[in-house]
């Protein structure tokens, strides 16, 4: 190993890199995976540097990569076969005391499980998030499968649902959605453009397609971002999205035919924007101009 340039690390990463570190400094990718899921599942409460969905060989957190990616440009790590530190800066001191404890209390109870063993161990204790794995029936017993199997979404019925991703990771954002199984995400953002990882168009769909939802974007029934300027009380938008139902959706009603056409399609879809809160956004009211159409007779749930 060779000392490199500090960087400046989120704490996220610096956990990234103690895990490693705690572990010898080099971890296969699945075991790494998994390890992180655990820690943060069993020893990070509520405040969860990292969360995980379902998919092709278990729990997995996007966020974790693109930081491991990141972390692989800043030469920290090297990430061919496995994660490997490559430099010999003491990550365990760099993170916080409570982490650093957890950490060896962590190491001392799972060092011992690794490969199909823990993979199966994850299943076995957290079934939710082997709903995607594509290995999941040859390595459980047949009653352990079948649990897994039980917890699939199983919802078919028409759904529109609206979901906005303030204050929330891209990991939380796509398990609301897999949890409501939903099949379309329409984004209905002018500009798809984001300073959040995951939330700019060509990540948000690529990410989606790994875990089987479609990407459809609906630029027209956008606002355009200097319309948002110096929005500060509930009146403020209040006016600006009664002005947008009076223009652009009176204006598109097309694309409103197109949207609803999308529902029929795929059964289950949801429509996404910025803001938390569905009253504080657009969004809503896209839900209520779909509502009040002449055939409508679906749910709209704001999740």
């Amino acid at each position: 190993m060779v000392t490199k340039p500090k960087k400046n690390l989120f704490n996220r990463q610096k956990l990234l890199l103690a895990l490693l570190q705690i572990f010898g400094g080099s971890l296969s990718k699945s075991d790494f995976q998994k390890y992180l899921f655990l820690f943060t599942h069993d020893y990070q409460g509520e405040e969860k540097a990292y969360n995980f969905v379902p998919y092709t060989y278990g729990c997995f957190s996007f966020q974790s990569y693109a930081d491991l990616r990141r972390l692989i440009e800043l030469e920290i790590i090297t990430g061919n076969k496995q994660w490997r530190i490559a430099t010999d800066e003491n990550y365990l001191e760099q993170i916080s005391p409570k982490d650093r404890e957890n950490l060896t209390t962590f190491h001392n109870q799972y060092q011992s499980l690794h490969g199909k063993d823990l993979v199966k161990h994850v299943y076995s204790e957290h079934p939710y998030y082997a709903i995607k794995s594509e290995i999941a029936e040859e390595m459980m017993s047949k009653s352990e499968f079948e649990r897994i199997t039980e917890l699939k979404p199983r919802d078919e019925q028409h759904a529109f649902f609206t979901i906005g991703y303030e204050g929330i990771c891209l990991d939380t954002y796509l398990n609301r959605l897999i949890r409501n199984n939903v099949k379309a995400l329409c984004d209905v953002r002018k500009n798809p453009i984001s300073r959040k990882y995951g939330f700019s168009k060509f990540t948000l769909e690529k990410n989606l397609r790994k875990i089987g939802i479609d990407y459809i974007h609906f630029p027209s029934l956008g606002i355009e971002s200097e319309k948002r300027q110096n929005m500060k009380t509930e009146d403020d938008y209040n006016r600006l999205f009664d002005a947008y139902e009076k223009s652009t959706l009176k204006e598109n009603k097309e694309f409103l035919n197109q949207l609803e056409n999308t529902l029929v399609k795929y059964k289950r879809v949801a429509i996404t924007c910025f803001e938390k809160s569905h009253a504080m956004c657009h969004r809503g009211r896209i839900a209520k101009a779909m509502s009040k159409r002449r055939e409508w007779k679906y749910e709209i749930k704001h999740i």
